[in-house]
């Protein structure tokens, strides 16, 4: 008898294979999350004469969206937000922008122009994410297409042909042209024929010869698909040597490589025209009254009948009493605010581990990459600088922000860097595959989130092992988090989801505690 698959079995694998748009679908389905259904749809019952007061502990999207709710059903929304400005790893860098990073203080000197920005934090939207994308509508909040994979972009590593780039097209053709030769090969040994029958078995190696561009021998000799090493319009194309398959096997950059349009950034990809942060801006039309800055919460105290905070604003210490509280204050932070959480409450708030993101960027002089053909997208680089991203806007303008570095899981790397280590390694790696780098790029801009003031880390990381998945102590220590407190105190933010990370899990995590806050109002009211 086979073993059943649990539910967090199943989210685990569904997660590895499909990624966020996967799992949010297939934990709403099993009750998980709340419903992917459109933001308009979130039937939350109007007070009337019935005031209830809610204190938001936290400016970020999940914060906003709570308030943006809550008002127009007449709920009174006071926002406590700790920094100088609402979005938490929402953050779009201007010129003369303030980068908060403990020991590393930055002001942003970008050309003072409306597409020299840089999304530090969160920067792309996935075409699955309808409740966010119902809110850029609403809110008047334009957007348009982020450009992730693009074939012309390189791929540089320096095991493979000595370090030179190759075009990501070149790569991923070959390595697919090599791949199917050898499972067609394997299909014409006898013992892997007897499975099927003689027609499926053409098919089959069609679809090869047609996945791999093999010739009727079923052997890989290069394709046309790589590029064309000269002709190609008004002559017939000359087809490029073929990168052997030992070369190509020599980076390990092709797991990026050959899934690149699966999973996560599977369906097309978006952004705010202007900056991320528009949708921040968005929100702040409705309830930025709402807001109090340089708001820093010193206690929470819950009782049966509502919630008393304590915060500290411009040196003075205020007391802020509701009935309802939403938290989207990082679950790490909150453990060091003095509060009379139950014990398994705090328990689960200390467990949860944040990641290690990190990322650079450089004024770009004039738009280098342009000239080689490349309008936005990926570079994939083996080296601790992992990434170069090309904006997908601006296009053919004089110059442009180019994301240097991005390494999320291992951002440590770089935060333990003075900044002009950080900025020296990046144009070194740079160089690796624009030679001239150090001299196309200026006024360089590093973010480190472990060391970002009131953030000290990004996305929340519940798993201690991803290998295995999620044990069942994580999970109910989940759903500890997620359950609200006397029925008054909330945490909310992509942490209080099982796909951190992404504005979304947010944007749900909030709906699902308005929603159940709504069950307990009208029964209240009955």
């Amino acid at each position: 008898m086979s073993k059943p698959v649990s539910r967090r079995e199943f989210l685990n694998l569904l997660g590895a294979t499909g990624g966020t748009a996967a799992i949010l679908r297939a934990g709403t389905a099993l009750g998980l999350l709340p419903g992917a259904t459109r933001a308009a749809n979130l039937d939350l019952m109007s007070l009337g004469n019935n005031q209830r007061r809610v204190a938001i502990l936290g400016g970020g999207i999940s914060g906003l969206t709570t308030a943006y709710e809550l008002s127009k059903r007449g709920y009174e929304c006071t926002i406590l937000e700790a920094s100088h400005r609402c979005g938490g790893r929402i953050f779009t860098v201007r010129h003369g922008d303030l980068i908060d990073e403990i020991g590393n203080r930055q002001y942003c000197d970008f050309d003072d122009d409306p597409h020299m920005y840089f999304n530090a934090g969160a920067a792309r939207i996935p075409s699955t994410h309808r409740n966010l994308l119902h809110y850029c509508k609403e809110l008047g909040v334009e957007l348009e297409v982020f450009i992730n994979e693009n074939k012309t972009c390189y791929v540089q590593d320096d095991a493979m042909l000595n370090g030179e780039p190759v075009r990501n097209i070149e790569y991923t053709t070959h390595m697919r042209g090599f791949l199917a030769e050898l499972l067609a090969k394997g299909l014409t040994e006898q013992e892997l024929a007897e499975p099927f029958n003689d027609n499926e078995i053409q098919t089959l190696l069609g679809m090869l010869n047609s996945f791999g561009d093999l010739n009727e021998e079923h052997l890989y000799q290069g394709s046309l698909r790589a590029g064309y090493a000269s002709g190609g319009f008004l002559k017939h194309g000359e087809q490029k040597d073929i990168i052997a398959l030992r070369d190509l096997l020599k980076t390990r950059l092709g797991r990026q490589l050959l899934n690149a349009n699966e999973g996560d950034t599977g369906p097309i990809l978006m952004q705010p025209v202007g900056g991320m942060d528009r949708i921040i801006h968005g929100f702040l039309n409705q309830v930025g009254d709402q807001v109090r800055y340089r708001a820093m919460v010193a206690s929470v105290d819950v009782t049966d009948n509502g919630v008393q905070i304590a915060y500290d604003q411009d040196g003075v210490r205020h007391t802020l009493e509701a009935d309802y509280c939403f938290n989207c204050i990082p679950t790490h932070l909150m453990t060091g605010i003095k509060t009379n959480f139950p014990d398994d409450y705090v328990r689960a708030l200390k467990y949860v581990r944040r990641g290690e993101a990190y990322k650079a960027a450089f004024q770009a002089k004039r738009r280098f990459w342009e000239e080689e053909d490349i309008f936005g997208g990926i570079t994939w680089m083996n080296n601790p600088s992992r990434q170069v991203w090309y904006p997908s806007h601006g296009i053919h303008k004089d110059k442009g922000i180019v994301l240097a570095a991005y390494d999320y899981g291992g951002g440590m790397y770089h935060t333990l860097m003075s900044q002009e280590e950080r900025i020296e390694a990046h144009l070194a790696d740079g160089e690796k595959v624009h030679p001239d780098f150090r001299n196309l790029v200026e006024k360089p801009i590093t973010i480190a989130w472990h060391r970002m003031n009131h953030m000290l880390g990004c996305s929340a990381r519940w798993q201690r092992s991803f290998s295995d998945g999620w044990t069942h102590e994580e999970e109910e220590m989940y759903h500890r988090l997620q359950r609200p407190v006397n029925g008054r105190h909330y945490m909310i933010g992509d942490q209080i989801s099982m796909h951190s990370a992404w504005q979304e899990s947010a944007v749900m995590s909030a709906q699902w505690a308005m929603a159940d806050l709504d069950q307990r109002v009208r029964s209240e009211l009955a």
